[in-house]
């Protein structure tokens, strides 16, 4: 379930910014195809990664892996 959270939360945090997977693989440095497996949860994502991502959002990782609804970081 948590891995479903995980992959919903990425494709809503990216497209309420208004932001292409080929945008966030850019701040990622990675290839769109390589970003579009975590996305699809074809490949997991790895510890900083993740981290990056929810600097990235403004988020908390804790949001990003469903173990809170609080969107923004306390």
């Amino acid at each position: 379930m948590r891995e479903k959270t995980l992959i919903s939360r990425l494709r809503d945090l990216r497209e309420d910014a208004d932001l292409t997977q080929t945008q966030v693989a850019a701040v990622l440095h990675m290839s769109q195809t390589g970003y579009s497996k975590y996305e699809t949860g074809e490949n997991d994502i790895p510890t900083q990664v993740l981290i990056r991502l929810a600097r990235f959002y403004g988020t908390s990782t804790d949001y990003l892996l469903g173990l809170t609804d609080r969107r923004d970081p306390l």
